[in-house]
């Protein structure tokens, strides 16, 4: 393996030309070789930002045939593909990132974390969620006691979307793992597990809100972890007023924070990471509220500055990883403990109940 880690990228749609291959560009030991995408258009957008040197590939199987000439596959294709995909990449002796969430049930997490372990190769699951600017000020209160011992965990990933744009995420038929559920769902029951540990209970309600929609677009789960922190995790493509980001609840204090760390907005309006200290921040207008007692937005509480969000740093870590001795960031058996909460969910929506975990 070479000290800059040639990468091939499975897909550039969305994930893969909005956040990977740009993260991956500007990773130190990280170079993208390929591309995997036989659509003109996005061949020639690719080239336009990484250059001529950049290479493509109609299909998966061609990076195989040269696995040799490559250190690292990302696979940003749709949901259905990870796991086979991730199968080929490992079993042609390839380190693999896989786009979240890495399968559609735990099983098949653990089968493919079980094969990485077994070929001594990396699997990580891209949860860039993690380097948001609001989980990470949230986590520093938490490890710096501001707010006491947690009670509870309010998660919001809302959006305003009544009319239906179409494609796979949107689909009813359950190969493809569409739906609210383990599309923004995987975030916000990844962060709850990073913040609490395991799940002991789950509960959820899923509704198919949206006219001709055909998978859940809008859903709230409730988690009780083991320590007795209490989840309360809210996905939605149907909210008419958006609600705060994280209402936190602890013993001393709470924490409330209003709006989206801005790395996806500025990634998709074309900026790029750079290291003059201005990468994922935002104004003191969106700084979040520490206090006890009275609503932040009636001015109970003081401004929390907002830590820098860092996209960048899951890559960093990745490639740092490749090169050994680092440690993995997202592994496949944590995304294996959030896909035990995302069934059980489902399962809870579906017949009614709390599920025991």
């Amino acid at each position: 393996m070479t000290s800059t880690l040639r990468v091939g990228l499975v897909g550039y749609g969305l994930a893969g030309s909005v956040f990977h291959a740009p993260l991956i560009a500007a990773t130190e030991g990280l170079t993208l070789d390929t591309v995997v995408t036989s659509n003109p258009e996005r061949q020639a957008q690719a080239r336009a930002e990484f250059g001529d040197g950049l290479r493509f590939a109609a299909s998966p199987d061609e990076l195989w045939a040269r696995a040799d000439e490559l250190d690292l596959i990302v696979i940003a294709s749709p949901n259905k593909t990870h796991v086979p995909l991730a199968t080929a990449a490992l079993k042609a002796g390839l380190p693999v990132v896989v786009d979240k969430p890495i399968a559609g049930t735990a099983a098949e997490a653990r089968e493919l974390a079980a094969l990485a372990d077994e070929r001594g190769l990396l699997l990580s699951v891209f949860q860039n969620r993690r380097w948001d600017n609001d989980f990470l000020t949230l986590r520093k209160l938490i490890a710096d006691g501001e707010l006491g011992e947690i009670q509870r965990f309010e998660s919001r990933f809302e959006r305003w979307r009544p009319q239906l744009k179409g494609g796979w995420r949107e689909s009813g038929n359950p190969e493809e793992i569409g739906g609210l559920l383990y599309d923004l769902g995987s975030h916000v029951v990844d962060q709850a597990l990073t913040l609490f540990g395991p799940a002991v209970q789950v509960y959820a309600e899923a509704d198919v809100r949206r006219p001709n929609a055909e998978t859940d677009d809008d859903t709230f789960i409730a988690v009780t972890h083991a320590n007795g922190v209490r989840s309360h995790l809210y996905v939605s493509a149907t909210t008419a007023q958006l609600g705060p980001r994280f209402r936190v609840l602890g013993s001393r204090a709470g924490f409330v924070k209003y709006g989206l760390d801005p790395q996806e907005a500025d990634l998709k309006d074309g900026e790029r990471p750079s290291a003059d200290g201005t990468w994922g921040t935002e104004p003191e207008s969106l700084w979040g509220r520490v206090g006890s007692g009275e609503s932040p937005l009636t001015g109970g509480g003081r401004p929390e500055p907002s830590l820098a969000g860092d996209y960048p740093a899951y890559y960093a870590a990745v490639a740092a990883a490749g090169r050994g001795g680092a440690p993995h960031p997202g592994t496949p058996h944590e995304a294996a403990g959030a896909l035990d909460v995302l069934e059980a969910a489902r399962r809870s929506a579906r017949d009614g109940v709390a599920v025991q975990l």
